[in-house]
C-alpha cells in the first residue's frame, strides 16, 4: 500500500461525491457507510503496511484516529468535505515529513458498541479520502466516564509494518482526536472481541502507550470548548499518559492545520513562524494549539530539515 500521489485534480473530483446535484453538502449519513466495511474490521486485519517504494523512497506512516461517538461524527464530515484536502496538499507543500502515508481510523467504545474500531489502509493518493469515505459513523458511546482510544495503540503495536523504523529506526506519528476521556484499561475480553487475540491480562493504557511508543510519536487533539481546562481527572489522565503533546482544539474545523502545525513544530521550524503562515482564525486556533510543544529531539542536521520522527531511538 501508499503508492500513487495525491493531486488537487483527484481531490476536487472527489468533492463531487459529497455533494448534492445543486452544490449543497451531504449530510454525513448520506455520505458514509451505513455499516462497517468488512476490509476495515480489526477481526479480519492480519497487517497494515507503510512500504517505502520508487515513488516514496522514505516512506513516513501517519496514523489519524477520530472518536466517532456522539457528536464527534461532525469531524470526519469536516475533513472529508472540506479539511482532508487542505491537509493533505499542506503535507506535502511544507514537507514537515518526508513521503506521508495516511491512514484512518474510526473508534469508538469497546466496553458497548458494536464496532469500536475499523482501520483503513496507509495510502499517498486520492485512496486516503475514498477510504474515509468509507467508515461507518456509529455514533455509540456510553455514559461510562471514557472512550476507547487505546483500541488504536494496540492495533499499531501489533499490526503494523513500517519500513521508516525496520529500515531507517525512524517512528511513525499518530494523532487521535476526541473530546473524552481514554478509559484506564483495555481488558482482555475487549481484545478478544475486537481483535480475536488472546491475552494473558487486562492492559492498561500506560502498557500499551510504551508498546505503541517504541515505533509511533503519539499525540492527542483534544477538542474542548472554550479555554483549555487543565484541572480535573479528565485533563489529568491525558497529561499523565502524554504530557505536552495532548493538544487542545478550541476549532474543530482547524484541525487539519493543527496537524500540519504540529508536524512542523516537531521539525523544529519556528512557532511563530508557523503561526505567521495562517490567516485569522486559523491562526488563533494553532497557536493555541502549538504554544506548548517542544521540537523533536531528533537531529534535524541530519535529515536536512525534514523532520525524522524518533530518531535517538534507545
Amino acid at each position: 500500500m501508499g503508492t500513487g500521489a495525491w493531486t488537487t485534480d483527484d481531490w476536487n473530483t472527489f468533492g463531487k461525491t459529497t455533494r448534492t446535484a445543486s452544490g449543497a453538502t451531504k449530510s454525513a449519513s448520506d455520505i458514509f457507510a451505513r455499516t462497517i466495511h468488512p476490509d476495515f474490521d480489526p477481526l479480519g486485519i492480519e497487517i497494515r503496511e507503510s512500504r517505502d517504494s520508487a515513488e516514496h523512497p522514505n516512506a513516513t506512516p501517519v496514523a489519524v484516529t477520530l472518536d466517532v461517538t456522539g457528536s464527534m461524527g461532525r469531524i470526519p464530515h469536516s475533513l472529508i468535505t472540506d479539511g482532508l484536502g487542505d491537509m493533505v496538499q499542506n503535507i506535502l507543500t511544507r514537507q514537515p515529513v518526508a513521503d506521508p502515508q495516511i491512514m484512518f481510523m474510526a473508534v469508538g467504545d469497546a466496553k458497548c458498541d458494536r464496532y469500536p474500531l475499523q482501520a483503513t489502509q496507509f495510502e499517498a493518493d486520492i485512496r486516503i479520502a475514498e477510504q474515509l469515505k468509507q467508515l461507518y459513523l456509529e455514533g455509540g458511546g456510553g455514559g461510562n466516564g471514557g472512550e476507547s482510544y487505546h483500541l488504536a495503540w494496540y492495533f499499531l503495536a501489533v499490526k503494523a509494518a513500517i519500513d521508516s523504523f525496520d529500515k531507517r529506526g525512524q517512528k511513525g506519528i499518530l494523532f487521535t482526536v476526541g473530546d473524552e476521556n481514554i478509559h484506564k484499561t483495555l481488558k482482555a475480553d475487549e481484545i478478544k472481541r475486537v481483535f480475536g487475540d488472546d491475552v494473558e491480562r487486562d492492559l492498561t493504557s500506560k502498557e500499551l502507550l510504551d508498546m505503541l511508543e517504541r515505533r509511533f510519536d503519539v499525540f492527542h487533539l483534544q477538542v474542548i470548548e472554550g479555554p483549555y481546562d487543565n484541572t480535573g481527572d479528565h485533563g489529568e489522565r491525558w497529561r499523565d499518559l502524554l504530557g505536552e503533546r495532548v493538544i487542545p482544539v478550541t476549532d474543530y474545523h482547524e484541525i487539519p492545520a493543527i496537524i500540519v502545525s504540529t508536524l512542523e513544530v516537531m521539525a523544529g521550524r519556528p512557532k511563530a513562524d508557523i503561526i505567521a503562515s495562517w490567516n485569522g482564525s486559523t491562526a488563533v486556533a494553532v497557536q493555541e494549539a502549538i504554544q506548548g510543544l517542544a521540537p523533536s529531539r531528533g537531529d534535524l542536521a541530519a535529515t536536512g530539515g525534514v523532520w525524522r520522527p524518533g530518531l535517538g531511538i534507545k
